[in-house]
């Protein structure tokens, strides 16, 4: 700023008045005219070197320019107005021609006020000490003001541009001078202040004394506008005790310095750059005047996000912020979409686009922090594979370590998938899936398949399949040959029913077709869409099983058991491949040692169960019905009377799996008899303890093993599983339990095994401080056994009694007997002094106030807030000690999982017991015989669902099969006549009984079934180009391929997709197919008439029945279902009927009915003109009648 040399100094001394500062505005109205001879853009004569500059009215003009701050242009007072007085210029500001902004010393130099000065216009007397303060801050901003107006650029546009020198920080220049004009003294200097602030946006006025009225600055109203903003919120920030450090990180950040910052809530804190526009008509070189609209400048917190999202880029990322967790850009949208919240608009992508380059923030969303795992679940469940981003270090560890001024370090800590989700213990059970579909089971199923040549419908492939449940550590695992229709790999997709896929390198069309469609589909057991993910597939076996051998021997080296790698060196190659790529998967969700426990691994092709494939499951309605595919209806709903989680997963397994073997069927239903009698008095307590036993502990028991429970878990567990060691006395052999059935004396004795380590390690923590997770107190006896953490407690001790001590000292500075600290709003260690003149007093400067209210403050001593800080600091190294020894703990606790596991499997087999004792105790229900024939033999046989469902009695029937005799049943009958429940029934029987389970008949007597085929209703297959009858016969070959003669097979309606007489020949082959080649049992459900001539042909292996019905004697076609078997076949269909009753228009009923008689009867003359054409021509050739009727039977021409 150029400085004035008063011409009255004897002196000569240059000097500057605080008026140049702030020059007020004046209005238009009190503008002078402008002279005709002055020019808006006319310049000076140079000065010439060496010469003094004269007190002309121009060096006054380019004086005053230079003084004028561009960022807050202001006016003088009314008495610097009248003074009039021309001050000189001197010779460092001029240079060709033009004023110049004079050296930083020179100008400091200038600044300085001397005792004489008069400040004109704001009322200060001279030699007034209060303005201390105020020179220095004049000194501050001296070296940071811009230079002059907009006339003022052009000339130095056109001269020597490189001499401007331009202040980056120009708001900050705009807060001091506001902070001065903030602390005027008197009132009228404050209301001219006022004044000037309200007219920023009207042009610069000068007193005519000073400059010509034709020189003026035009600012934009808009940039005008943003400053008044930046000044309410500099005023605003004036109240703050902070205040000067947010203005320096706003700096720090405007330059460029990577500096995190610590909020208010204990998170980053993220000043928000507001982008000063410049004047028009500047241009300003440099590398401070580089224009950032184009591109916005990131926030460290932003480059962390962006980052990690490069990383994990399929993830939907939740970030810790302070006390609030955050979306940002597209995955906010998302989150807003999925859980209804405010999205915060803003940039959607992660990579700069050009298209959202007029943005400047990310688009955000947010939830709170103990809200976590709700949304997370939410998200989770809705198909979303989601990433939790949490902050390493805390505020208090932060504030001393070596990264202080750095970001917070923020890492992915958790991901999560609905198959991997193990952080909550009710899992999946409360969150409503997609659709009304029955639940998916948690299973995480890995595939991959090799062609084994064929093409077309002969194409063959291997499939290698391994699944695993997170949640309980079970492992299924398979390798097997399938077929075109893909009907093996269709079936184990359904039995495990995954809610997540992993695909091993590229699958074939019909595959992967076939997972499309499951995987899409809401109408299967799935449940609702699931995940898919793909991975490629290594390029040979051996760094496969290398993989898979150095995972088992690093395993096999921690625990000293070589157990682990020899069972799995003994799997299947592409079994392995899957077991490799799943542990890759699951090392990035922290679950690979999942399948350390290489005990529960199972294969899925053991022949010791009944193969159900997928249509059998389907249509037998064995996990879901078909109507709205819940599981209200079905066999397994029909079968669950469990009391427990863990129960009802054991009896899913039993229901889709049913025995084979005789031995182990009888064992179980033996038990389910002795429970049904109840004769023992242990089963009360049995049912009691069960009752309980509210908690999931084959869910509590994996996340020990884990490492992801918590404390109250971690208690409950530990409590349940006492209350089940101690629920029976311990029994030396299972003998001395006291049953009769070797399963329940054997479950119940396994249960006091685990009393011992189960009561130490309830011994070691506190119950009450774990029931409320409360860390700090958890271990009992700290001293011997958790020495760290004691030592962590001794020094908050010590700094609280120290904090304790300050209160004589705080007492005796505000003159008071006695003081206490209060708290207030989570604040603690505060003093409260009343808002009074006295009290006041007696408060020291160095104090902070912290909060108030009228009547007091409440302050923070610098000892006080010195202590608190040391004593957060021990309270964060507490809590990761003791989070680290509760790691140790839990640690300890898996080395008991299967010990632990195998007392919970125990309880489980005794609850699934009492369940199906449950359904046997319900009226009409009869223990099955079992037999090594291969028969069904019912009497009094009802449907087990539609009997518990239907308000009316349901019309039992017997069934008689075996495959020495009749081993076909041809089923004719009216449509609705119960056909299709009938054929379901018997099937439905069979299983239940292999399933150990009592069945709803009066007598049964069952043959070991290897398998149940069904091949019921119509469907086709769009996605893989398939028609309805092509679906139809590619299942009828399948099922022609896999049956044995101990299977049990049901076809409704076979060839009823194509012409009468092609549906009549294929139905005809097939069955005779299975009759005398196959052996099957089958039960054959059909309209062709025709069909009925195999009871004449196999009399002793088939036989001819229908639903019994009763005709209307008025003639029409009304008839009564009867819903009951009986011998014979029924000649017609009466679809008619089944049409009126579907609510047809009259008229096409009647000429429905005409027309149908008119084809009869047409039918009808073309048999009798075949026939008398046949006898004309015996009668004309003279044909031996004998011979005829011999050649007529062995034809099969009816008569």
């Amino acid at each position: 700023m150029p400085a004035s040399k008063d011409p009255s100094s004897s002196q000569g001394k240059q000097q500057t008045t605080i008026s140049s500062f702030f020059t007020p505005k004046q209005t238009a109205s009190s503008t002078p005219a402008k002279p005709k001879a002055a020019s808006a853009k006319a310049t000076p004569a140079p000065v010439a070197k060496g010469e003094k500059p004269t007190n002309s009215r121009s060096s006054v003009k380019k004086a005053v320019e230079d003084t004028i701050d561009n960022e807050d242009q202001a006016v003088p007072s009314e008495s610097s107005q009248a003074d009039g007085s021309d001050d000189e210029v001197p010779k460092s500001c001029m240079r060709k021609g033009r004023v110049m902004r004079p050296p930083r010393k020179s100008r400091k130099r200038d600044l300085e006020l001397s005792d004489s000065d008069e400040v004109v216009g704001d009322g200060v007397e001279n030699g007034s000490g209060k303005f201390t303060k105020l020179r220095k801050r004049l000194r501050r901003s001296s070296s940071n003001q811009p230079s002059g107006g907009a006339e003022e650029e052009e000339i130095n546009e056109e001269n020597e541009p490189q001499d401007v020198e331009m202040a980056d920080d120009s708001p900050q220049l705009f807060k001091v001078t506001s902070k001065f004009k903030s602390l005027s003294a008197s009132e009228s200097s404050r209301k001219s202040l006022k004044e000037a602030t309200k007219e920023k946006t009207s042009q610069s006025a000068y007193s005519p004394s000073q400059v010509p009225s034709s020189i003026t600055t035009a600012v934009d109203p808009e940039y005008a506008k943003k400053k008044a903003k930046l000044r309410e919120k500099f005023i605003q920030k004036l109240g703050k005790p902070n205040f000067m450090d947010e203005i320096t990180r706003a700096r720090g950040a405007a330059v460029g310095e990577d500096v995190g910052n610590q909020g208010e809530d204990g998170g980053e804190y993220i000043e928000e750059e507001e982008e000063t526009p410049e004047p028009k008509g500047k241009k300003v070189q440099g590398k401070a005047s580089a224009s950032r609209k184009g591109k916005s400048k990131l926030t460290p917190l932003e480059k962390q996000v962006i980052d990690i999202k490069m990383r994990y880029p399929d993830t939907l990322l939740v970030v810790e912020v302070g006390y609030k967790y955050r979306f940002f850009g597209e995955d906010a949208r998302i989150a807003s979409k999925e859980l209804s919240i405010m999205c915060i608009p803003g940039k959607m992508r992660f990579d700069e686009h050009p298209s959202e380059a007029h943005l400047d923030k990310f688009a955000s969303a947010s939830i709170p922090v103990h809200r976590l795992h709700v949304h997370v679940k939410r998200l989770v469940a809705a198909g979303h594979k989601v990433g939790v981003v949490r902050q390493l270090e805390t505020a208090a560890l932060k504030a001393v370590g070596d990264n202080r001024n750095a970001p917070f370090t923020r890492k992915l800590t958790n991901l999560y998938t609905k198959g991997t989700y193990v952080d909550d213990i009710d899992g999946f059970d409360d969150v409503a899936g997609v659709g009304t579909s029955a639940p998916a089971t948690g299973y995480l199923l890995c595939l991959t398949e090799k062609l084994a040549g064929g093409m077309g419908t002969d194409e063959k492939v291997n499939v290698g399949i391994i699944a695993v449940q997170p949640s309980t550590g079970d492992v299924i695992y398979d390798e097997f040959e399938d077929g075109f229709m893909r009907s093996e790999i269709e079936t184990r997709l359904l039995h495990i029913a995954p809610c997540e896929l992993l695909i091993v390198g590229e699958l074939s069309k019909a595959t992967e077709k076939l997972v499309n469609h499951l995987a899409g589909s809401t109408t299967s057991v799935f449940g609702d869409k699931i995940r898919v993910e793909k991975v490629d597939k290594p390029k040979n076996m051996t760094t496969t099983a290398s993989h898979v051998s150095k995972f088992y021997a690093d395993k096999a080296k921690e625990t000293g058991e070589n157990s682990l790698l020899d069972s799995v060196l003994s799997l299947p190659d592409l079994v392995t491949q899957c077991l490799s790529a799943m542990i890759t998967h699951m090392e990035s969700y922290g679950l690979e040692h999942v399948f350390d426990l290489t005990k529960y691994f199972q294969s899925f092709s053991t022949r010791s169960h009944m193969l159900l494939n997928g249509n059998t499951l389907s249509s037998l309605e064995i996990y879901h019905n078909q109507t709205d595919f819940t599981e209200k209806g079905s066999l397994f709903w029909a079968l669950d009377r469990t009391k427990t989680k863990f129960g009802r997963r054991l009896l899913r397994k039993w229901v889709g799996r049913p025995l084979v073997d005789k031995k182990q069927l009888e064992e179980r239903i033996a038990a389910v008899e002795e429970i049904k009698a109840g004769e023992n008095l242990k089963l009360s307590r049995l049912k009691e303890l069960l009752g309980k036993v509210s908690y999931d502990l084959e869910k509590g028991l994996i996340r020990i093993y884990y490492g992801k429970c918590s404390r109250p878990e971690l208690l409950s567990v530990l409590q349940t599983m006492n209350r089940i060691a101690t629920a029976f006395p311990q029994a030396g052999d299972p003998i001395e339990v006291g049953f009769k059935s070797h399963i329940i004396n054997e479950a119940i004795a396994a249960l006091p095994g685990i009393a011992e380590d189960v009561s130490r390690y309830l011994d070691v923590f506190n119950h009450q401080a774990a029931g409320k997770d409360d860390k700090y107190s958890f271990f009992r006896n700290e001293e011997e056994s958790y020495k760290a953490i004691n030592e962590k407690k001794l020094g908050i001790v010590a700094v609280e009694q120290d904090l304790q001590d300050q209160l004589p000292v705080i007492a005796k500075q505000l003159k008071k007997k006695k003081i206490v600290f209060v708290t207030c709003s989570q604040i603690e260690y505060l003093i409260e002094v009343e808002n009074t003149k006295e009290a006041l007093n007696n408060v020291p400067p160095s104090w902070i106030k912290i909060s108030g209210t009228k009547k007091l403050s409440r302050f923070h001593t610098p000892t006080v807030v010195k202590l608190i800080a040391e004593r957060d600091q021990l309270k964060e190294s507490l809590a990761a000690e003791c989070d680290k020894a509760f790691k140790e703990f839990l640690t300890e606790i898996s080395t008991k999982y299967q010990e632990l596991r195998d007392c919970v499997q125990s309880l489980a087999t005794l609850d699934c017991l009492l369940s199906l004792a449950t359904v046997a105790s319900q009226p009409n229900y009869v223990k099955p015989e079992y037999t090594d024939d291969i028969c069904i033999e019912v009497e009094d046989g009802r449907h087990p669902m539609v009997e518990q469902m239907l308000i009316d009695t349901y019309v039992p029937n017997d069934i008689n099969l075996r495959s020495n005799g009749h081993r076909a049943m041809l089923v004719t009958g009216p449509n609705m006549g119960g056909k299709s429940s009938f054929v379901r029934q018997v099937a439905l029987i069979s299983i239940m009984g292999q399933i150990g389970s009592y069945v709803p008949a009066n007598y049964a007597k069952l043959g070991m079934l290897d398998a149940v085929f069904t091949r019921m209703g119509a469907h086709d297959n769009m996605m893989a180009g398939e028609s309805t009858f092509m679906v139809e016969l590619s299942e009828t070959s399948d099922i022609l391929k896999q049956a044995t003669p101990r299977s049990l097979i049901i076809l409704d309606e076979l060839g009823r997709g194509t012409s009468t007489h092609d549906g009549v020949a294929i139905a005809h082959a097939v069955l005779d197919h299975i009759v005398t080649t196959l052996k099957s049992m089958v039960l054959f459900v059909t309209h062709y008439p025709l069909l009925a001539q195999f009871g004449d042909r196999y009399p002793d292996h088939v036989v001819n029945t229908h639903m019994k019905f009763e005709e209307a004697q008025d003639g029409s076609e009304n008839i009564t279902f009867l819903y009951q078997i009986g011998e014979g076949v029924a000649h017609r269909s009466y679809g008619l009927n089944v049409a009126r009753l579907a609510g047809l228009p009259t008229l096409c009923l009647e000429t429905a009915a005409i027309k149908s008689k008119q084809l009869e009867e047409e039918l009808k003359g073309r048999e009798s003109a075949r026939l008398a054409k046949l006898l004309k021509s015996v009668i004309m050739d003279s044909y031996d009648p004998e011979y005829l009727l011999e050649g007529m039977d062995a034809l099969e021409v009816p008569l």
